[in-house]
C-alpha cells in the first residue's frame, strides 16, 4: 500500500522557534522550511497547529495563528497542499470557518486540506475569553460545527438550526476549488463521537502519536461506523501524527534529545525509544503503523528549524520506501 507523507513546519507552538530572536526571521525560517517541503516531491503536505499559548507550557513566546500562516503558506508555495491539524471548533463559528476555507482553497489553487476538530487547550480558551465548556459541550458543539462546514461547502442555502449554532441561508461563494469540497479532515480518537463524524463526514481522519496497537482498535472502530452510516472505509485517508527525528549518519542523539525535552516534555528514554533513531529505525516504527491501516503519516521534527537536513533526510531516506 502507498503511503502519502506530510511534515509540520515550525510556527512557536512547541517552543521550536525559541533561539531565534527575531519575530520576522522566525516567520520567515517557518516559510523556508515549507519551501523547501514544497521542493520534495516525495512530500504531498505542510501543516501548522491551531494554537496561541505555547507547550508544554504556556510561555511568553512566538506562537504564529494558524489561519494567517495558512493563506500566507498557501501563497508562498506552489505544489504542496497545507492543512492544519486542527482548527479548533470553539475559536471561531463553524460558518465563518467554512467561509475562511473556502477562500484559501481558492488562494491556494485547491491545495487546502482543512483540519477541524473539538479543542482541548484550557489554559488558552480561557486566557482568549472562550471560557472551557465541559467535554460533552465542547464534543456537542464540534458535531454541529462539522455538519454547517459541510452544509455550507455542498449547499446553496443551508439552514441549522441547533443547541449551540444556528444558520440562515448564509451565501458562500466561490465554495473552494477542490471538489466535490475542500479536504476535510477530522481529528481525534473518539469512538462515540469523532470516529463516527469522520464516517459521516471526513475525507480524512488523524490519531495523534498513538501506538501501532490503539490505531488498529481505532480504525477497527471507525471501519463499524462507516459501516452502519454505508460510507466505503477505503474512501477515507487513514492519517496519523508522529514525533520523528532521524539521525544522521554517525549523529549523536545528544541533541535531538534536547529538543524532544524542551518541544515535547518528554523524557530521553521516551524520546529514543519513540522520536529518535536512524532512517531504518524510523522506517521500522513507520511500518508497524502502516502494518496497523496507515496510509498517511504527519511527522512533526523536533529541532528542524535549526537543522533543515532533518526534512530532506526523511524525504529522501524514509518517505521513499513506503511509496
Amino acid at each position: 500500500m502507498a503511503v502519502k507523507f506530510g511534515v509540520f513546519v515550525p510556527q512557536g507552538w512547541r517552543m521550536d522557534l525559541t533561539e531565534i530572536t527575531d519575530p520576522i526571521e522566525q516567520y520567515e525560517t517557518m516559510t523556508r522550511l515549507a519551501q523547501a517541503a514544497d521542493e520534495l516531491p516525495q512530500l504531498d503536505s505542510i501543516w501548522v497547529f491551531d494554537h496561541f499559548h505555547t507547550v508544554p507550557r504556556p510561555t511568553k513566546n512566538t506562537t504564529f495563528e494558524a489561519w494567517m500562516i495558512t493563506a500566507g503558506l498557501l501563497r508562498d508555495t506552489k505544489r504542496i497542499n497545507v492543512g492544519q491539524m486542527v482548527t479548533c471548533n470553539g475559536y471561531r463559528h463553524p460558518s465563518l470557518l467554512a467561509k475562511m476555507a473556502s477562500t484559501a482553497d481558492v488562494m491556494g489553487h485547491g491545495r487546502l486540506y482543512f483540519g477541524l476538530g473539538g479543542g482541548w487547550y484550557e489554559h488558552e480558551w480561557k486566557a482568549y475569553g472562550f471560557g472551557f465548556p465541559t467535554t460533552r459541550e465542547r464534543m456537542g458543539a464540534f458535531r454541529e460545527g462539522c455538519e454547517i462546514v459541510h452544509k455550507m461547502w455542498t449547499e446553496d442555502a443551508p439552514t441549522f438550526t441547533g443547541e449551540y449554532y444556528h444558520i440562515d441561508k448564509p451565501i458562500n461563494e466561490p465554495k473552494g476549488v477542490r471538489k466535490p469540497h475542500p479536504s476535510f479532515w477530522i481529528g481525534g480518537g473518539g469512538e462515540q463521537v469523532t470516529l463516527k463524524l469522520v464516517a459521516q463526514y471526513g475525507d480524512a481522519c488523524n490519531l495523534w502519536n498513538p501506538r501501532p496497537e490503539e490505531v488498529k482498535h481505532k480504525l477497527d472502530v471507525l471501519r463499524r461506523h462507516c459501516a452502519e452510516v454505508g460510507r466505503d472505509y477505503e474512501s477515507i485517508t487513514r492519517s496519523v501524527g508522529l514525533f520523528l527525528y532521524p539521525l544522521g549518519p554517525g549523529e549523536s542523539d545528544e541533541r535531538a534529545v534536547a529538543h524532544a525535552k524542551l518541544m515535547l516534555g518528554m523524557s530521553a528514554d521516551t524520546a529514543r525509544e519513540r522520536v529518535i533513531g536512524t532512517p531504518e529505525v524510523i522506517r521500522q516504527r513507520l511500518q508497524a503503523y502502516v502494518d496497523a491501516g496507515i496510509d498517511y503519516v504527519l511527522a512533526e521534527f523536533p529541532g528542524v528549524a535549526y537543522d533543515p537536513s532533518l526534512l530532506q533526510r526523511f524525504a529522501e531516506e524514509v518517505v521513499p520506501h513506503f511509496q
